[in-house]
């Protein structure tokens, strides 16, 4: 009895130190944190979730219509989501981080300017945590936009 709760114990410190191990991506969690798109109008926090890191807008510098009423997503291709607010909206999903690369890739970014959806890449600029590059694309990063985003509050 004293051997099976011995290799109990065991199996469970393993199990948790192998979970953690996972939970973790060493510099990949480098991109946690509120970011600002270069036009300034918005803001986004970027977190894991398990594995895979995403984004939802938590500011927008003009949070509502002319109506007085939240901003939605009134270019969405979907017409059943045309009146989702943006503020709270995900328009990061998906990314998991390539430690050879250096690069956050997988992923997707939403355009809500356009309704599109991109695939999509993300850098942190050479020697610099607080920039990255965000490139959305189609098919591949050679067609596509970059737009340089600047970190305004670090992963507590």
């Amino acid at each position: 009895m004293k051997k099976l709760s011995v290799l109990l114990v065991l199996g469970l410190c393993i199990t948790f130190v192998a979970a953690a191990a996972v939970m973790y991506d060493g510099d990949g969690d480098k991109l946690v944190g509120v970011w600002k798109p270069s036009k300034g109008t918005s803001m986004v926090k970027i977190e894991k979730i398990g594995n895979k890191y995403y984004g939802r807008v938590v500011w927008l510098q003009e949070p509502n219509d002319e109506s007085g009423n939240p901003r939605t997503d009134i270019n969405n291709p979907d017409e059943s989501l045309r009146s989702t607010p943006l503020k709270g909206y995900r328009i990061l999903k998906d990314f998991v981080y390539d430690e050879d690369e250096k690069l956050w890739s997988d992923g997707t970014i939403y355009d809500p300017n356009n309704g599109s959806t991109y695939q999509c890449k993300i850098e942190l600029r050479e020697g610099d945590d607080n920039t990255i590059d965000i490139r959305g694309y189609v098919g591949s990063p050679v067609f596509g936009r970059t737009d340089v985003w600047t970190r305004l509050q670090r992963k507590n």
